[in-house]
């Protein structure tokens, strides 16, 4: 399955506590979709969340942040891991 690292740019900054619940709310919307979001990363003062997952395409994450709160990501990268 492809694997994409979504990035948000929240103006004003955003908590850890924030992105946690929003994480939260997309495990329990991702089995619908074929989507497995596997972690996440904050940078509170900037504003930004990085998140990867595994999904059938860009458009099935981007459906599961939009069904489980509303952030949808500014970017969406296909990536591949290297050694």
């Amino acid at each position: 399955m492809p694997r994409f690292m979504d990035v948000h740019s929240i103006d004003g900054g955003v908590s850890v506590e924030d992105v946690a619940k929003a994480h939260a709310a997309d495990l329990a919307a991702q089995d619908e979709h074929d989507v497995k979001y596997l972690r996440y990363w904050v940078d509170e003062k900037q504003g930004k969340i990085f998140c990867l997952v595994d999904a059938p395409s860009a458009e099935a994450a981007s459906t599961v942040h939009r069904e489980a709160h509303g952030l949808v990501a500014d970017d969406v990268y296909e990536v591949h891991e290297g050694e």
